[in-house]
């Protein structure tokens, strides 16, 4: 049987191709590859997406978490509250700069931090709270953001898999102190390599922002702050501005995807749970089975692909050990991690395409 594409880019391509090389071959022409026109302009039309003043372009999902922490001045012997089950960035971008990474559990439904730790783990040391808008729907940030202001604390959303999804109709990156962003190939927005990008209404947080990308620098070879190589590529600007251009069209089909492969699962597995006052872009469409390994090793050899995201949680991870956080810490993050699989998802999928992923895998669910 003829392998289905867990991300579908080649199919995306197809359908933005003359605008993708005419947008490509213009910055060829003008060989500006480092901060060109391109990164303005996509600043601009990501900002007015999203709601905000201030759009800040950088190299990765990553260094925008990083960069929004240095802006907050997050360093030695601080500590950031956020989930233990996501990807290593949230948690490795906190201790790169010495603090202390400061996990709570998460909401058993939507997989994101449970606000109701919050105040638990705040101590004269927290110094932001890190939420993470899992797999495409946004945390809770109401509740997080009325702990946060009790405590004088700001809140940054990792939003690496949450960008087009809205919160009671305000749009992911828009809903704390900063939004961080990604836009690696796979993400609902993606480019042709890495790429991000931090969001923000406050003017003093956006300049540091932008002085800490370009190496601390506020002008030519002058340095009042440090920072770092976090600069996008302007093809990379190029690309998403291309692809912005069918992101809503985009969006629109996950969300009838999502809805159709529900109905075709019913109840064979725990499908994905949206708060009624979400949308979510399903980054991943994830759900929760018995057996995960003999049922991806199933699909697999039917050609279907899976994916775990994420399969150990970060306190578990060796890297963390000196937090002493045994297993048992978090049992629902640990719960979730060992079912969670997640089914190809992407704005392309084909009706016939669904029918053989749902109908293998409810049948995988039955097998002795």
């Amino acid at each position: 049987m003829t392998p289905i594409e867990f991300v579908d880019l080649k199919a995306q391509q197809r359908k933005i191709l003359p605008d993708l090389e005419r947008r490509m071959k213009v910055v060829l022409n003008h060989g500006r590859y480092i901060m060109g026109p391109e990164i303005q302009e996509l600043e601009e039309k990501l900002a007015a997406f999203v709601g905000v003043k201030h759009c800040i372009a950088v190299a990765s999902g990553t260094d925008a978490l990083l960069i929004a922490l240095m802006a907050l001045g997050v360093g030695a012997d601080d500590e950031v509250v956020t989930t233990p089950f996501t990807f290593i960035s949230t948690g490795e971008t906190v201790a790169l700069l010495g603090a202390k990474p400061v996990f709570v559990d998460i909401d058993k439904r939507t997989y994101n931090l449970d606000p109701s730790f919050l105040e638990a783990v705040i101590t004269p040391k927290t110094r932001a709270i890190l939420p993470v808008s899992l797999y495409g729907q946004c945390a809770d940030f109401d509740a997080i953001n009325a702990v946060a202001a009790r405590h004088g604390i700001p809140v940054i959303e990792d939003a690496c898999q949450s960008f087009g999804a809205t919160y009671r109709g305000r749009k992911s990156c828009s809903l704390s102190t900063i939004g961080c962003t990604s836009f690696f190939p796979s993400k609902p927005l993606g480019c042709y390599g890495d790429g991000g990008a931090c969001f923000t209404d406050d003017d003093e947080l956006a300049t540091k922002m932008r002085r800490i990308r370009v190496h601390g620098q506020d002008r030519r070879y002058h340095h009042p702050v440090l920072g770092i190589n976090g600069r996008m590529d302007t093809l990379q600007a190029a690309v998403l501005l291309a692809k912005l251009v069918v992101f809503a069209d985009e969006v629109e089909a996950r969300a009838r995807i999502a809805a159709r492969y529900g109905e075709l699962l019913r109840d064979a597995v725990e499908a994905p749970y949206v708060e009624p006052h979400n949308t979510s872009v399903y980054a991943q469409y994830t759900v929760q089975v018995d057996h995960r390994e003999a049922i991806g090793k199933n699909l697999s050899g039917k050609g279907i692909p899976t994916a775990v995201h994420y399969p150990v949680p970060l306190h578990l991870q060796p890297v963390f050990a000196g937090l002493n956080l045994p297993n048992g810490s978090f049992p629902i993050a640990e719960f979730t991690a060992r079912r969670v699989l997640s089914l190809p998802m992407h704005p392309y999928l084909t009706e016939e395409e669904l029918v053989r992923i749902t109908c293998t895998l409810v049948a995988t669910q039955l097998l002795p």
